[in-house]
């Protein structure tokens, strides 16, 4: 009886360590590849990028266009294969809102693939740069990440680390010590995955609306690879330590001011299923130290993580619906923020209120500076580029150290944000970016007075 025990502690053991360790190895393990510190997840979507190239536009085309199809076609004649089928009722029988963003997808893609329709939708700076350059990496980012999530989510590892960082995460950003890993997974990779990664969460009862939102919208953070093309952008490659550093600091001091404002503080405390929040889910018994309670609950988890058919089926099923519910509200939203962004004043109106801080803050070329702070909102890397015909050196590093710590742009994050189940829309994404604006800048105009 006792060696059953121990062969059945031993198998249950290696079920936590062996998935959970090759999800550590490929989502958070730097690696330098082409002179660029990235994850393996990233290598081996780049790798899919690279050989399917310019096909994969076309591919992201027939989908938008086959869902907007799909969904019109559900939405009127409700067949029972998809109501009866939680997976693919929740992916097809959206509401008439998003069938209209679904229809307008289908509409751009179409356009951009193509190139008919008005230059504003189906430049290579609106319509163009979403098809050809932001889906590209988008979609072979969410066939990786979705297949191989349940390593890091299904066996126990959030479990583990959870335990060990919640006298950290829960004293300070008032959340579990699961979401430091969604925030690990996005700094060294990319922030979609962490997006894809609260999502799953919340969709399966382990972050209340409050957390999913706040992790959502304060910890999917930019990845080191892409601060160090922003950094590039504006011709200061040789402050990327400091700079990042101040991104880094800046991002903290925001994650821990932000969510206790509204409209993150007005989000309610309870799970997708309506049920509250449970008190003591993460009390450590006292008979338990921190170490062992934490290894404990990562193998109860295993035990019940089944097996590779299981593994398989999850991952697919993440893969399809982010390939197939997310891309055609980033193509849709995406650009149309874009066209808004390149063809009408509305950003640099937008700007202008914040004239007289960055005036306050001692930023030079404080009017060419307020016309980057709004835009951000669109497109991320949009700031940076305004910015690089900028004389100051200060005003270049506090630009673009702002717009990759601003986090909610429309072209990917908030895209992302409004096609997930997380319960933000698009007004409260827009007044978080404020707030993030506000709290950020005088931290990184402080460090930017210091460090360059």
């Amino acid at each position: 009886m006792t060696t059953q025990k121990q062969q059945h502690s031993l198998k249950t053991i290696l079920t936590f360590l062996i998935p959970s360790i090759i999800g550590l190895l490929l989502f958070m393990t730097p690696i330098s590849h082409n002179d660029a510190i990235t994850i393996p997840i990233a290598v081996l979507s780049k790798g899919v990028q690279a050989y399917f190239g310019d096909i994969i536009p076309a591919i992201a085309t027939g989908i938008v266009v086959l869902m907007a199809l799909v969904t019109i076609v559900v939405k009127v004649s409700q067949p029972k294969q998809v109501t009866q089928s939680h997976f693919l009722n929740t992916l097809l029988n959206v509401s008439p809102f998003w069938s209209v963003v679904r229809v307008f997808g289908a509409i751009f893609i179409v356009m951009a693939q193509f190139q008919i329709g008005p230059e504003p939708i189906i430049s290579g700076a609106t319509g163009g740069f979403v098809l050809n350059d932001l889906i590209p990496t988008l979609f072979s980012v969410f066939i990786f990440a979705g297949m191989l999530l349940p390593l890091l989510l299904n066996f126990g590892l959030l479990e583990f680390f959870g335990t060990l960082l919640t006298k950290i995460m829960r004293p300070v950003f008032n959340l579990p010590g699961r979401s430091a890993v969604n925030c690990m997974a996005s700094w060294l990779g990319d922030g979609s995955v962490g997006i894809l990664m609260t999502n799953k969460q919340y969709e399966t009862n382990f972050y209340t609306q409050r957390e999913a939102a706040v992790i959502g919208t304060s910890f999917s953070a930019v990845s080191i690879t892409f601060s160090l093309v922003v950094i590039s952008q504006v011709k200061l490659e040789h402050l990327f330590v400091p700079f990042y550093i101040t991104v880094c600091l800046a991002g903290i001091i925001a994650a821990i001011i932000v969510p206790k404002l509204p409209p993150l503080s007005w989000k309610k405390d309870e799970y997708i299923d309506g049920s509250e929040a449970k008190q003591d889910s993460e009390s450590i018994p006292t008979e338990h130290g921190i170490f062992s309670w934490g290894f404990g609950l990562a193998l109860k988890r295993a035990e019940k993580a089944g097996g590779v058919k299981q593994l398989l089926s999850e991952g697919s099923k993440n893969a399809i619906d982010m390939v197939f519910g997310v891309i055609p509200v980033v193509m849709a939203i995406g650009t149309v923020a874009l066209i808004l962004a390149e063809h009408t004043p509305i950003f640099t109106y937008l700007g202008m209120p914040f004239i007289p801080l960055l005036e306050l803050l001692q930023i030079p070329e404080a009017s060419a500076a307020s016309q980057t702070i709004v835009v951000g909102f669109a497109d991320m890397f949009i700031p940076s580029i305004l910015a690089s015909s900028i004389e100051s050196d200060l005003t270049r590093f506090v630009i673009a150290a702002l717009s990759v710590t601003q986090l909610i742009y429309m072209s990917e994050v908030g895209a992302l944000l409004i096609g997930s189940k997380i319960p933000v829309n698009f007004f409260e994404l827009f007044m978080v970016f404020i707030l993030r604006t506000l709290v950020t800048l005088p931290v990184i105009a402080l460090m930017g007075h210091l460090l360059v």
